[in-house]
């Protein structure tokens, strides 16, 4: 009876393994929209998949990252068995031998070790691993790369990084001398501090903002984008990272980007919508005396002539950062009329959108811009009208 058990065991352990090894190899077929991973010292490690998964992957999504012991493996094959075939193939197999089912049991283990999928731990350990490589090929540098930019994505991995002391070792590639490398990097940076105050905290003790701040000024475009997404990544809603970034000259690096019209356009839209967002931040600290730069008039008039770019997207930032800079008590009222023109921008932006209104692929969008544009007018007439109101 026990030997019958144990060949019933170990044939239900070969059945799973036939079942896991079919729907991997379907699911490595039907993939091609997927990610597979791999580094300079390893290879064929799928661990990030993407679209619609079908029947035939239905299997492979039950083993979710392989099975932690054969009696897992069993359970699994026993609930995914054909009764009747099970039977049949079980008079086969009580003729193996006891060296032959020992030596299949070591084929079973063997197999389902190579069928566990690495943790997101494991996977950003190889990839940072390979960048601590010194001869590591450009190519397989840039694959490491690509894969940590997935992997940090979930705020939990992104604290697992720094963890492992990810960020130094990204931090470090900020210096490559391949463009894509810092690009990558920056962009790495950024993901993983979006929103996460124990990741922004780590990058700037590490002091990678005056860098991030530097490749800004990059004559790749690309690379500029994503290192200015970086910069505004660890700095939103981190007081301590405001101060660096001012402490850097930040309020001119936004003057620069905003006053100058041969900056793409992709820098010139995070370039105001950051100005928004610290002017919404001042405006919940009503007890902190406000930045001197929110009230300059040349970096007012930079937001403002904004509004007469034919890029509706930057517009409507545009308008954003106007608002909430209006609502400033530093700002002045008669800089914005006399200085920035901003009445005069104001008309002129609500004629261009009259005509663009017309096109009813873009009318429900533009509808949106005017309503915003009206509210900006608003809050300037009542700008204005505080100041006329005014006893002297």
């Amino acid at each position: 009876m026990e030997r019958f058990l144990a060949l019933i065991s170990l044939l239900l352990l070969i059945m799973a393994s036939e079942i896991v090894t079919t729907s991997v190899e379907r699911e490595n077929k039907s993939s091609s929209a997927g990610l597979i991973w791999s580094t300079a010292k390893e290879e064929g490690d799928l661990v990030h998949k993407t679209g619609h998964a079908d029947d035939s992957t239905a299997a492979a999504d039950d083993v979710d990252g392989g099975f932690s012991s054969l009696e897992g493996m069993l359970q699994w094959a026993i609930g995914h068995s054909d009764p009747a075939k099970l039977k049949e193939s079980a008079q086969d197999v009580q003729h193996l031998s006891p060296s032959e089912l020992r030596q299949r049991q070591l084929e079973i283990k063997e197999l389902m070790e190579k069928l566990k999928m690495p943790s997101d731990a494991q996977l950003m350990q190889i990839a940072l691993d390979d960048l601590s490589n010194s001869s590591l090929s450009l190519e397989d540098r840039h694959r490491a790369l690509q894969e940590l930019l997935i992997l940090v994505e979930p705020i939990d991995n992104a604290n697992d990084m720094c963890k492992l002391g990810g960020l130094g070792v990204i931090i470090r590639e900020l210096d490559h001398p391949d463009s894509d490398v810092r690009k990558i990097s920056a962009w790495i940076l950024g993901k993983a501090s979006q929103n996460n105050p124990y990741v922004q905290k780590q990058v700037l003790e590490l002091g990678a903002l005056a860098t991030l701040m530097k490749l800004v000024n990059s004559s790749s475009a690309d690379e500029a984008t994503k290192a200015f997404y970086a910069v505004s990544a660890l700095i939103r809603n981190n007081v301590a990272g405001q101060q660096l970034f001012f402490a850097e000259a930040g309020e001119k690096m936004l003057q620069d980007i905003l006053s100058s019209p041969s900056v793409d356009v992709r820098l010139r839209r995070k370039a105001v919508f950051l100005v928004g967002d610290l002017a919404e931040c001042q405006l919940e600290k009503i007890d902190k005396a406000e930045m001197p730069f929110f009230s300059n008039q040349f970096f007012l008039k930079s937001v403002v002539d904004l509004t007469a770019s034919s890029d509706l997207d930057l517009q409507e930032k545009a308008l954003v950062a106007i608002k909430n800079l209006l609502q400033l008590r530093t700002t002045e009222a008669m800089v914005f009329k006399e200085f920035c023109r901003l009445d005069d921008a104001l008309e002129r932006m609500k004629k261009q959108l009259e005509d663009l209104i017309l096109d009813e692929d873009h009318r429900e969008y533009v509808t949106d811009v005017e309503s915003l544009r009206k509210e900006v007018e608003l809050s300037f007439q009542a700008k204005l009208g505080n100041v006329r109101t005014v006893p002297t």
